[in-house]
Formats: structure tokens, C-alpha cells, sequence
């Protein structure tokens, strides 16, 4: 089980699309590594313990970087907490 940190919503310049989540994943650092999680489902727990699962969409970017869509958008205060790929 590998685990991650929300980076942030996935975003233009005038739009935010809020089930989109950027994701960084530990021990990736590379495109060709990020790709091999496609598909995977995330799990976020809230602190009242509900959980919200998503599923990791593609890569993104170079740097191993990864775009989560998740069921329901999660709430702003979930940038920077773990999410867990099982």
C-alpha cells in the first residue's frame, strides 16, 4: 500500500474543477512511474472518519505527479493530508 498527499485542486487560470485533485505519491518521482498507479483507488479519510474514494485518473506532469477524480469533492481543508492507494 502506497501512500500520498493532496498537492492541490486541479486548476486553470479562471476555472477549479473540484472532484480533481493533484496527487503526490511516495517513493515517485518520474512520469513512467506515476503511470503505473493509473487506475488505482484512493481513499481519504476526513478527521470525523468518513471516508471519500476517488481513483487516479493519469499522470501529471514530469516530476511523478498524479491527477485523482474523486466520487465527491473533497473539502478544501484535505490539501496537504495523506490519502492512501490501495
Amino acid at each position: 500500500m502506497v501512500s500520498g498527499k493532496v498537492i492541490q485542486f486541479r486548476r486553470g487560470r479562471h476555472t477549479i474543477h473540484e472532484r480533481h485533485f493533484l496527487v503526490e505519491l511516495e517513493g515517485v518521482s518520474k512520469k513512467s512511474e506515476a503511470e503505473k498507479f493509473v487506475g488505482r483507488i484512493l481513499e481519504w479519510k476526513s478527521p470525523a472518519g468518513k471516508i471519500i474514494k476517488g481513483k487516479i485518473a493519469a499522470a501529471h506532469g514530469n516530476k511523478g505527479i498524479v491527477r485523482a477524480i474523486f466520487e465527491k469533492g473533497l473539502p478544501g481543508q484535505s490539501i496537504t493530508t495523506k490519502v492512501e492507494v490501495k
